[in-house]
């Protein structure tokens, strides 16, 4: 059987992985100096974020890489599950991160500073505009080869355009109004953690639900009956099972046809609907069909 989804997709999504960690290297080293010399802890633990960054991105990419190998022996289904498995990694350290920052915004509140330095909003308004550009781009590819690991590291990039914002304005408050507001840009980088927070969920849900199978999104019994209902002697479906397993779906399908069909005749109908499909959504890398008689 011909390989469904095409292998150019993960290597789309382990390209854009691979310019992601060049892109954060870049960024971990010009915000944390920024943040030192501007004495910034916002844009410190804006550094910090794109430092996790940099490791997640390294498990997405090792993600991507194994399920985009073919079944063997031990894994005849593939190694897809290891593409949301990255995903739920990426969450949980985003919620490592969103932590490690809460916690050291809370003591810097504590402890009185001095106002941070005029340039670093300069920095931050760079840091915004390129991780906003990563981010489309990556979520562009993510959403083209439906990976939900690719997807995850797009929203990486995207909380990390929240923090930097966030560090925008919590600088700019304590700029402006002088004396007594220093720690502003800590409560920015507080408020910050929150959002990580949020992106973390959001990237953890459709991955959990593809590690137990839920059915993915759309509306699969219409399309998979319109497709069955195209072969001859196929009066409808009776039972379907959809699963999503890396950059491939599996599908299970029960069709109804007249019970006095020969084995043979409902075992070729049982072919001809598994080819329907596979010509009709190249993204189903197999069918298994019952055929159920009336």
């Amino acid at each position: 059987m011909e390989q469904a989804v095409k292998p150019h997709q993960a290597e789309r999504g382990q390209k854009s992985t691979l310019i992601g960690i060049a892109v954060n290297i870049g960024l971990v080293l010009v915000k944390g100096l920024a943040g030192w010399l501007g004495n910034s802890y916002a844009l410190i633990a804006d550094a910090m974020e794109s430092g996790t960054d940099i490791v997640t991105s390294i498990f997405v990419w090792f993600g991507l890489r194994t399920a985009s190998k073919a079944p063997d022996q031990n894994h005849p289904y593939g190694h897809g599950k290891a593409e949301p498995l990255a995903a739920i990694v990426v969450s949980m350290a985003l919620v490592g991160a969103a932590i490690l920052i809460a916690v050291q915004s809370i003591r810097n509140i504590q402890v009185p500073h001095e106002i941070p330095a005029p340039f670093t909003l300069a920095v931050l308004a760079g840091v915004v505009l390129v991780k906003e550009i990563l981010f489309r781009r990556v979520a562009k590819v993510g959403v083209e080869t439906e990976s939900s690991a690719v997807k995850a590291d797009a929203w990486h990039h995207r909380s990390d355009a929240i923090t930097s914002l966030t560090a925008f304005v919590g600088i700019s408050i304590a700029l402006i109004g002088g004396p007594g507001y220093e720690s502003a840009d800590d409560w920015a980088a507080l408020l910050a953690s929150g959002f990580i927070v949020v992106n973390a969920y959001l990237i953890f849900r459709p991955s959990f639900g593809e590690i137990m199978d839920e059915t993915p999104a759309g509306d699969w019994q219409q399309e998979l009956s319109t497709i069955a209902l195209t072969v001859p002697q196929v009066r409808g479906i009776d039972k379907y099972r959809v699963r999503k397993t890396g950059f491939e779906y599996f599908v299970d399908l029960h069709i109804v046809v007249a019970g006095d069909l020969t084995v043979r005749q409902g075992h070729d109908i049982a072919h001809a609907v598994k080819a329907a499909i596979l010509s009709e959504k190249p993204a189903v890398y197999d069918v298994l069909v019952h055929v159920e008689p009336v």
